[in-house]
């Protein structure tokens, strides 16, 4: 049957790739983990999901505080912008290895860049410009395998953990690798939270700088993967 069928290439391409999307997806959550820890200790704002920012932006205009309305919009539109960007750098939503990976990498350690800079100067755009960062990494792959992937928050991860234990527990079949890489992403964003709350008060804003770092890292490996699609 088509299902088994895709079941198996799921398992035969998990055998071969399994170190190198288990590094990967740990590496983007604990990015998207530091810079949101990074963002919220010196601006009081999330960057890496939207509904903090959504919910703060519902009592600022029933409040009339228009003071945070700019602000708290910019990161909204940062993140879509971001998503954006991906959509036009990345021709596929379901996660596999292809040139525009590399584009949409090298784009996001830009971005993370310009944000330390303008944070260096306590400039808000910063805030936008991480925004940004987050909401391009997010969208750079909608799934993997059948299993819906976001790097940037764990809500989601979550969700998917207590229904495919769920699933289990009632009998059913549930592939232990997808348990194992959502299990990565929730611990490998919490320990980009905790590294970046001690980078805060050891370093101050320009750690945001290592950050833009190792996304131009990710882009430089992604380069020298073989067999990557155009």
């Amino acid at each position: 049957m088509p299902w088994e069928r895709l079941e198996n290439e799921q398992d035969v391409f998990m055998l071969q790739h399994r170190a190198p999307v288990f590094i990967g997806a740990a590496v983007l959550a604990a990015l998207a983990g530091y810079i949101n820890v990074v963002m919220l200790g010196f601006f009081a704002v999330p960057v890496s999901h939207m509904s903090g920012a959504v919910a703060h932006l519902g009592i600022d205009i029933m409040s009339g505080n228009t003071a945070d309305l700019l602000p708290i919009g910019s990161i909204l539109v940062g993140f879509w912008l971001g998503a954006f960007s991906a959509g036009l750098l990345i021709s596929h939503v379901s996660l596999r290895l292809s040139k525009s990976y590399v584009s949409a990498l090298a784009l996001e350690a830009l971005l993370l860049c310009l944000a330390a800079v303008f944070a260096l100067n306590d400039n808000s755009y910063a805030v936008a410009l991480a925004a940004a960062a987050c909401g391009l990494q997010n969208a750079m792959a909608g799934s993997f395998r059948g299993l819906t992937i976001r790097t940037t928050h764990v809500t989601g991860v979550v969700t998917d953990l207590g229904a495919l234990l769920g699933s289990r527990l009632r009998g059913r079949k549930v592939k232990t690798w997808k348990l194992i890489l959502l299990l990565i992403i929730l611990l490998a964003f919490f320990t980009g939270g905790v590294l970046g709350a001690f980078a805060v008060y050891a370093a101050g804003l320009v750690v945001l700088l290592p950050a833009a770092l190792v996304a131009a890292l990710l882009a430089v490996v992604a380069g020298f993967i073989p067999g990557k699609e155009k």
